[in-house]
């Protein structure tokens, strides 16, 4: 390897180091998904997806190609027969492309366990009046 192909070596390996030095961590990216899935709300009920308890889990990640943040959001519908299950669903996915940093969210729709009242926050239960 030549000099001038070491320096060019040096050169992308450390303004790779910088890209991925300005990018949130995996925790941050988690904070900043949740402030947006408690942007979304429910068309039927006053109160927004993540207070509701739909979201069961989010693992996010940095992709080693992109070096971009990807999620997988892990959620469930109030019921199985949601009028409005592919609204919900299409939202949280386009989180992406309202995140800077964000390349992808993939969501997985699961019924077991299934969603009860009990998933809700104290304040989804006030607002809807159950507590």
């Amino acid at each position: 390897m030549s000099s001038e192909e070491k320096n060019i070596n040096e050169k992308m390996a450390d303004e790779r180091q910088k890209f991925i030095d300005s990018q949130p961590t995996d925790e941050e990216m988690t904070e900043k998904i949740i402030a947006h899935l408690k942007e979304i709300y429910d068309p039927e009920l006053p109160v927004n997806i993540y207070d509701l308890g739909l979201i069961y889990n989010i693992d996010t990640w940095t992709d080693e190609v992109s070096m971009m943040k990807k999620a997988k959001i892990t959620m469930t519908l109030t019921s199985a027969t949601c009028s409005f299950s592919q609204v919900i669903i299409d939202l949280v996915k386009s989180i992406a492309a309202r995140q800077e940093g964000l390349e992808e969210v993939d969501v997985e729709i699961v019924f077991d366990p299934p969603w009860s009242q009990d998933s809700m926050t104290d304040e989804a239960k006030l607002a809807m009046g159950l507590l």
